[in-house]
């Protein structure tokens, strides 16, 4: 498993849907039109994400 996952902060996010394109394992969806909802499952942590997002709001993380 991947040691890392992306992490929306939803008070920045713009649902703008950048991010749910460039994700390969199609793990982000966009929550009711609000903000970007990662499948933590699908995940494996590649940054693709974190680095189309306009609003700059995923980071990557640690897995618990």
């Amino acid at each position: 498993m991947a040691k890392k996952k992306a992490s929306v902060n939803t008070d920045i996010c713009v649902a703008c849907g950048v991010c749910r394109l460039q994700c390969p394992r199609e793990a982000i969806s966009i929550y009711r039109g609000c903000y970007a909802n990662v499948n933590e499952e699908l995940c494996v942590g590649c940054g693709l994400c974190q680095k189309a997002c306009p609003a700059e709001a995923i980071d990557l993380i640690e897995r618990n």
